[in-house]
């Protein structure tokens, strides 16, 4: 096997690999972290590298697989985990100056979970400043790109693992999901993207009591993620809000012939491009082909949505990060001062309001689930921002003037009404090659059903990254 082969191996097929001894765990690192250093810097995914540290633990998983015992689920698995989620001992930086140096003294549940597992951490990942926009740069670590266009931004704020999983730097990686975290860089960097139920993935406080946020896997295919989500979630201690009892996941693929699929291209207030329309259309009439029936609905959704995800994003998160506006403002990015600034600006009565709107979007969105078993519509109106994206200068789709932080995203309704189980899946190519997903959203908690049906969809449409021509092309 090639070591561009090895680079793009599923986790599953490394796991058989291993416990064959026909590969090694420390093999497998290596043909990344080579990787890496022969075209990282053209992509910019990492704020840190572990390779000492992982190298080590590389040939500790090879003495278990070698010795038969205690070997974990994840055993020598190299993980990039995002840089804003917690490991004891190192630094975690939000992608902010302010906490460049910032030690960190406890480890974030989903990463415990990782790391018990046998997950080898190989570095961290990029993210925007603070993980509060859709792409991923910041004056700390730059411009993070699109490994399928370097035009072209990740997504955010997942960014730097998106980026790590489509250029073969990582095997799995993590990310987190506050308005589409990651399923927007999946949808642009064509991965699988997890945003489970909130509570299923454990979090620490205050995010963990923010029921927009949830911790999750990016993977290169439904079987990775499966995998991955089965061993970050679960209750935690030091979670009052992580679901009891734990649930597994079947690598089960759905009988589509028996299913009703509800789509929208638009959900009835977005601008979305030409590009991924015809994406999402093609990826509809695969699901017709599957013989599912497939209908498109009416949510009677309005820019409303967009209006109180944005005030219940200012009222915690925003709120967050406004505490640094005073004492380190000259140290904030443009994108970073505009949210906090626009935080200080909302009250209480905003973020009611949020939530009355969130009781509306569901009062017509629940009733409408319980006749079909997954709903689907694009991840984001247009394939992606540019890399260095400044959203002050604005934002068109189809000629029409949009929000620039929001208005391309199709995700943040979900993180609005999240108990919905959503799956990004890729749905295809834009003319400039950066590709498009839709979001397979379920009923509330139903895990199983919305990755079945992903499952289901990857089999007829083939995975992605398993050939050369599938795989973004970086020298």
């Amino acid at each position: 096997m090639s070591d561009l082969e090895l680079c793009y191996l599923s986790a599953t097929e490394a796991l058989a690999a291993f416990r064959k001894k026909s590969l090694s765990p420390v093999e497998l690192l290596n043909a990344q972290l080579e990787r890496i250093a022969a075209v990282g810097s053209d992509i910019n995914a990492f704020s840190f590298l572990y390779a000492d540290d992982a190298i080590a633990a590389a040939k500790e998983a090879e003495r278990r697989y070698s010795s038969g015992t205690n070997v974990r689920p994840l055993e020598g698995i190299p993980v990039a985990i995002k840089d804003e989620s917690l490991i004891a001992g190192k630094i975690t930086t939000f992608g902010s100056l302010i906490f460049q140096n910032e030690v960190a003294s406890v480890t974030s549940p989903v990463n415990e979970h990782l790391i018990d597992a046998g997950a080898v951490v190989m570095g961290r990942t990029t993210t925007p400043e603070f993980s509060c926009a859709g792409f991923t740069h910041s004056r700390l670590w730059g411009v993070t790109r699109n490994p399928w266009n370097r035009e072209f931004t990740t997504g955010g704020s997942s960014g730097g693992s998106a980026a790590a999983l489509a250029a073969g730097f990582t095997t799995l990686a993590s990310g987190s999901d506050i308005g589409g975290s990651i399923r927007i860089p999946a949808s642009a960097c064509g991965l699988v993207g997890y945003k489970p139920p909130y509570g299923r993935n454990a979090d620490l406080a205050p995010f963990s009591f923010d029921f927009y946020n949830h911790p999750g896997p990016l993977a290169r295919s439904v079987g990775d993620c499966i995998l991955m989500q089965n061993i970050m979630s679960g209750p935690h201690p030091l979670d009052v809000a992580s679901l009891r009892p734990k649930i597994e996941v079947e690598p089960k693929p759905a009988d589509m012939k028996s299913k009703r699929i509800a789509y929208s291209i638009d959900l009835g207030f977005k601008q979305v491009s030409e590009d991924v329309r015809n994406n999402t259309v093609e990826a509809i009439n695969r699901f017709r082909e599957m013989g599912a029936e497939v209908i498109e609905v009416d949510l009677g959704w309005t820019a409303r949505a967009e209006d109180a995800a944005r005030d219940y994003l200012a009222s915690i998160f925003g709120t967050w990060v406004a505490q640094y506006l005073d004492t380190h403002g000259d140290d904030l990015c443009g994108y970073t001062r505009t949210f906090a600034e626009s935080a200080r600006a909302k009250g209480m009565s905003e973020y009611l309001g949020s939530l009355e709107v969130a009781g509306e979007m569901y009062q017509t969105f629940g009733p409408m689930m319980e006749t079909f078993d997954a709903f689907i519509c694009p991840s984001l109106a247009i394939p992606a921002v540019s890399a260095d994206f400044d959203p002050a200068n604005g934002l068109q789709i189809n000629g029409q003037d949009v929000e620039p932080m929001l208005g391309w995203l199709m995700t943040h309704p979900f993180n609005t009404l999240s108990r919905c189980p959503v799956v990004n899946m890729p749905s295809g190519l834009a003319p400039n090659g950066v590709p498009a997903g839709i979001q397979i959203v379920g009923k509330t908690y139903c895990d199983q059903e919305v990755l079945s049906i992903a499952l289901a969809y990857e089999a007829e449409i083939g995975a992605w990254y398993g050939s050369d021509e599938r795989r973004p092309a970086l020298g």
